[in-house]
């Protein structure tokens, strides 16, 4: 919704204020609910029992090395839990290595960034920021999905875009995936060459 919002030309005092009462909002919710201070806890915690999925998957991605142990032969996703759907990435990574981890990454990054290229050259100025929305959208699941593996975020239980096993999953993807490239496909008058999104503006 920020992303969107800041696209569509809401005043960056406005983006501030959201930004702020997100901010305030996060902090009340983690004084509100006890799952939410124990998933924080544990993750700067140095028990070894508090990052146990954590830890596993970072082993996982560690044994793989540059080219991974092979096709199946992986042995951390035996004890790494939920490796179907939220720490995929680390199963890939021991068995195909970092060469198939900074492919993917790249694959990610080249779908948002085709994306984004051809929502600014769309005329109506909503498929603009609707479309950017959508592919910002599916770049961030997967940016948080490897930070989790990565051991750089909490645990979020948020999966790997159409990748992590689970049919709601692949389901919500598809129909994001589907909307925006409804909205990108080629069309007679959609696209206006040099166009880009709006420039900025105060409202009121």
């Amino acid at each position: 919704f920020m992303a969107v919002f800041f696209m569509a030309g809401v005043p960056l005092k406005w983006v501030a204020a959201l930004a702020a009462a997100g901010a305030a909002g996060v902090v009340g919710l983690y004084f509100s609910f006890s799952h939410m201070r124990d998933r924080l806890s544990r993750f700067g915690s140095d028990d070894a029992g508090a990052t146990y999925q954590i830890d596993r998957a970072s082993e996982a991605i560690r044994a793989g090395g540059l080219v991974g142990r092979g096709v199946g032969e992986g042995v951390m996703k035996r004890s790494v839990p939920d490796l179907h759907t939220d720490f995929i990435y680390s199963v890939g990574a021991e068995e195909f290595g970092l060469v198939l981890s900074l492919i993917m990454i790249g694959l990610f990054g080249f779908i948002v960034l085709r994306g984004m290229q051809k929502a600014m050259r769309l005329r109506d100025p909503f498929e603009q920021t609707a479309a950017a929305g959508l592919f910002i959208l599916i770049g961030l699941q997967a940016s948080i999905n490897i930070a989790v593996n990565l051991s750089l975020v909490p645990t979020k239980g948020m999966t790997l875009p159409f990748i992590s096993y689970g049919g709601s999953s692949m389901v919500a993807m598809g129909l994001t995936m589907g909307l925006a490239l409804a909205l990108t496909r080629k069309r007679p008058g959609a696209y206006e060459p040099g166009a880009s999104l709006p420039r900025r503006r105060m409202l009121g």
